[in-house]
C-alpha cells in the first residue's frame, strides 16, 4: 500500500473518530439526562428509586436538647434565667411510607409513619435524667387566659393548686418526652375534650412517636419531571387555613425528604412542614463534594422567621415578636408557641439579653441540607429547630410570680440523616463514575480522531515532498497528461546527455 492510499485510509477513519466524539459531546448529557429522568419517577417499576422512596434507607436521627433552668427561685422572683443544655438525648428515627396509592393523574398519596427508638450509644445521658423546665400546662395556660376576667384567672389558679401544679417541671427526660401521668391533664380531658392537642399522657412528643405526618399527595414526575415530589395536597388541602394572607397559606414545594432534578446554583428548595405548619424554603449557600459526588449546600435564610416588619411577606404568619420567633399558636391549640433555630441562631440579638447561657453559631445551630444537584436526592440532612414558650407575669395566677416577660426556650432538636454505605456506592457508580466515563470517552474519541486526522495529512504532504526530492522519478507525457513514473535507472536506460558526461 502506498503513502497515499494510506493517508487516505487514516483521514477517513480519523474523521469518523472524531464526529463519534462530537455526537457522544452533544448526544451523551442527553441520554445521561434521561436515563435520570426515568430512573428518578415514582414508579413501581423503577425498583432502586421507587425501594428510596417508600422506604428512605439513610439512617435518621433526631437529638433532643434540654435547656435545664439553673435558677428557678430566681426566675419566678423576676430575675433572668439561666440554663445550661442538657443532651444530646440521641433517637433513632424510623420512616415508612403506608397505604399508597397511585392516581390518574400521575399523582400518588401516601401516610408516612414515624417511629423512634432510644439509642444510649450515641447519647450524653439517659433517659432517666432529670432535668427542670417551665410548665406549659400552667405558665402556657395562664398566657392564654390574659385577657378573660379576674375571677376566671383566680378560679384557674385555685385549679392549680388543687392539682398541686406548679409553674416549673422536673421529671425525667423520658416522661418530658413521650408523656407522664398528671391528674390535671385527666381533668381537662375528661371535662373539656379537645382543649388538649393529646388525650392521654402529655409531653413534648407523645404525639410524634408511632404517628403520620397527614395524607401527602405528591406528583410523580411521570408526565413532567419538573413536578416530582412536589405536593398536590396534604389532608386533601391545596392550601392552609391557619395564616392571614393567601401567600402565607400556601403549601409549596415537596414533602422535604427529595427534590425535582437538574437544580442550578439559583434554585431553592422549598417544602412544607406539617410540624411547622407552613412551607419554608432554603437557598443555596455554596458548592460541596461527599465522597466524590458532587453536592449543593442549601441552608436557611435570614427571612425565614423574620418578622413583617423585617420581611413584609412574613406579615400573614403575626402577631409577631422579635425576628428569628415563628408564632405558631394558631396550629397548636393557642398555646402561646414559637419556634426558632437553635439558641436563637439567625434571631434578633435582644433575644439573648432575656436568656443567660444561649451561644448561637452556625456550625452548631444552623440548619442545611446537601443535596445532589443532577438528581435532587439529599445526601446529608440536618434540621434544627428550637421550642420556646411565650411566658409573663399574669395578674390572678399566682403560679406565675414576678416572671418578666421573656420568650422562653425549652428544648431544641436535631434530625439529621445522611447517606453512607452500599447506597452510596450505588450512587456514585450510576451518577458519578458513569458519566464520568462517558466524558472521558467523548474527550477521547474526538482527541484520536483529530491526531489520526492530523497523521493523515503529514503523511500525504510528505509524500509529496520525496516526489519533488527523489531523482529516480522519472516523468513522461503521453499527450494526455503527465503520469509519475518509478523505476530504477540503469546505463541502458540513462540519458544520452547523462552517459556522455
Amino acid at each position: 500500500m502506498n503513502k497515499s492510499k494510506l493517508a487516505i485510509g487514516l483521514f477517513v477513519a480519523g474523521t469518523l473518530t472524531a464526529v463519534f466524539g462530537l455526537v457522544i459531546l452533544f448526544v451523551g448529557p442527553i441520554i445521561i439526562d434521561d436515563q435520570i429522568v426515568k430512573n428518578l419517577v415514582i414508579d413501581p417499576e423503577n425498583e432502586l428509586s421507587y425501594t428510596m422512596w417508600k422506604d428512605i434507607p439513610v439512617p435518621f436521627f433526631m437529638s433532643v436538647y434540654f435547656f435545664n433552668i439553673l435558677n428557678p427561685t430566681e426566675f419566678l422572683a423576676g430575675e433572668i434565667p439561666m440554663v445550661e443544655q442538657r443532651g444530646p438525648y440521641v433517637y433513632r428515627k424510623r420512616l415508612q411510607k403506608q397505604n399508597i396509592t397511585f392516581h390518574p393523574n400521575h399523582t400518588v398519596s401516601y401516610l408516612e409513619y414515624r417511629s423512634y427508638f432510644f439509642e444510649p450509644s450515641m447519647s450524653v445521658g439517659n433517659e432517666s435524667d432529670v432535668v427542670t423546665i417551665p410548665n406549659m400546662l400552667v405558665l402556657g395556660a395562664a398566657v392564654m387566659m390574659d385577657n378573660m376576667p379576674h375571677a376566671v384567672r383566680l378560679l384557674l389558679s385555685a385549679t392549680f393548686k388543687s392539682f398541686k401544679e406548679g409553674p416549673f417541671l422536673s421529671k425525667s427526660v423520658g416522661e418530658l418526652m413521650w408523656g407522664y401521668d398528671s391528674k390535671l391533664v385527666d381533668f381537662l380531658n375528661k371535662w373539656f375534650p379537645g382543649m388538649l392537642p393529646s388525650t392521654g399522657k402529655f409531653g413534648l412528643f407523645s404525639e410524634f412517636n408511632n404517628s403520620n405526618t397527614g395524607m401527602f399527595t405528591v406528583h410523580t414526575g411521570k408526565d413532567d419531571i419538573r413536578l416530582i415530589h412536589k405536593v398536590n395536597s396534604w389532608n386533601g388541602l391545596t392550601k392552609l387555613i391557619y395564616w392571614k394572607t393567601p401567600q402565607c397559606n400556601m403549601i409549596n414545594g415537596t414533602a422535604g425528604q427529595m427534590w425535582p432534578p437538574f437544580m442550578t446554583k439559583e434554585s431553592t428548595l422549598p417544602f412544607y412542614s406539617p410540624d411547622a405548619c407552613r412551607s419554608l424554603e432554603l437557598v443555596y449557600q455554596r458548592e460541596g463534594i461527599m465522597k466524590g459526588i458532587p453536592l449543593y449546600r442549601f441552608v436557611a435564610p435570614k427571612t425565614m422567621f423574620a418578622n413583617g416588619s423585617d420581611y413584609a411577606p412574613n406579615e400573614g404568619f403575626c402577631p409577631c415578636r422579635q425576628s428569628g420567633l415563628l408564632n405558631v399558636s394558631s396550629c397548636r391549640s393557642n398555646a402561646p408557641v414559637f419556634i426558632s433555630q437553635p439558641h436563637f441562631y439567625n434571631a434578633d440579638p435582644v433575644l439573648l439579653d432575656y436568656v443567660q447561657g444561649l451561644q448561637p453559631t452556625e456550625d452548631e445551630h444552623g440548619l442545611f441540607i446537601d443535596i445532589h444537584p443532577e438528581t435532587g436526592v439529599p445526601l446529608n440532612v440536618s434540621i434544627r429547630l428550637q421550642l420556646n414558650l411565650y411566658m409573663k407575669k399574669v395578674s390572678g395566677i399566682t403560679e406565675t410570680g414576678k416572671i418578666s416577660e421573656v420568650v422562653m426556650p425549652m428544648i431544641w432538636f436535631e434530625e439529621n440523616g445522611y447517606m453512607d454505605g452500599a447506597i452510596v456506592k450505588t450512587f456514585h457508580t450510576n451518577l458519578v463514575l458513569l458519566p464520568m466515563v462517558m466524558v472521558y470517552m467523548q474527550y477521547c474519541f474526538l482527541g484520536l480522531g483529530l491526531a489520526t486526522v492530523l497523521g493523515a495529512v503529514l503523511l500525504h504532504y510528505s509524500g509529496k515532498v520525496l516526489l519533488k526530492k527523489d531523482p529516480s522519478t522519472v516523468i513522461e507525457n503521453h499527450g494526455v497528461g503527465l503520469h509519475i513514473k518509478l523505476f530504477p535507472i540503469t546505463p541502458e536506460n540513462m540519458p544520452l546527455s547523462i552517459r556522455r558526461m
